[in-house]
């Protein structure tokens, strides 16, 4: 009976002690893309736009919920981030989606104004 209680007792003990290392690591935290890609673009706004912050976070908005292709939008972060304003490389893009780079500037280019005059709205 002893034997069966003290192995009791290790058991819950066991379990106290495991649940409450679980409870004292922080949680896993995944990385913002969104974040990431502002805390890339900002430092070439910089002496361009009042809050590089906004433009960067609006620029990023805009071409998410415009941009379908997965690729295309890839492509325009990227520029944006690396440069500051939409650019996109042929060689980010496959050979058969290059032909809608042009269309993916006209489908930016309103936003694109719209964040770095007005990024509020």
């Amino acid at each position: 009976m002893m034997l069966r209680f003290c192995a009791l007792a290790f058991a819950i003990s066991a379990l106290m002690t495991q649940a409450a290392q679980a409870q004292a690591r922080p949680p896993l935290r995944l990385p913002d893309p969104r974040a990431d890609f502002v805390r890339q673009c900002a430092p070439h706004m910089l002496g361009r736009w009042a809050h590089p912050e906004e433009v960067c976070g609006c620029l990023h908005d805009h071409a998410v919920a415009i941009i379908e292709d997965h690729d295309l939008r890839d492509a325009l972060l990227r520029g944006i981030s690396e440069t500051g304003v939409p650019t996109i490389e042929t060689g980010w893009v496959p050979l058969a989606k290059q032909s809608e780079i042009g269309p993916t500037f006209t489908k930016i280019a309103k936003p694109t104004l719209q964040c770095m005059f007005d990024p509020v709205k």
